[in-house]
């Protein structure tokens, strides 16, 4: 019988290739990309980076990235993430989770939401160190 490591974490979580990713890529509105993919957690967390970038109140960058962090954990869990574990980010198709995740903590922060700030920002190093040094560091 083979020896079985039961202290080793479970595996990478890699998410499948999000259909929306090549309509941004394309050029299509964050806008038109959630109405045509509301499951897609890149179309919500470009959406997310497009209101923060315009200046939009924190409070709308807050719900756009909620909504793209719901999605994600749906995502995830449907492709045999448990609730913990890596998130590469060096898997391109993690990256709409991993941006949702960052945007969320940095939006619960402005609003002053610090222990989601804090939370989120935890769940997002323990997900995947390079996705927070990236995005957070």
């Amino acid at each position: 019988m083979p020896h079985v490591d039961l202290m080793a974490g479970p595996p990478p979580t890699h998410l499948p290739e999000d259909p929306a990713a090549a309509e941004l890529e394309a050029g299509a509105s964050p806008a038109a990309v959630v109405r045509s993919h509301p499951e897609s957690p890149i179309a919500w967390a470009t959406l997310a980076e497009q209101a923060r970038d315009a200046g939009a109140d924190d409070v709308t960058v807050y719900a756009y990235s909620r909504v793209g962090y719901h999605r994600s954990l749906d995502m995830l869990r449907r492709n045999g993430w448990k609730g913990h574990g890596p998130v590469p980010w060096e898997h391109e198709p993690n990256r709409g989770f991993l941006r949702a995740l960052a945007l969320l903590a940095l939006s619960a922060r402005a609003i002053g939401e610090n222990a989601e700030w804090e939370r989120c920002s935890e769940f997002l190093r323990d997900s995947s160190p390079a996705a927070y040094d990236a995005l957070l560091g």
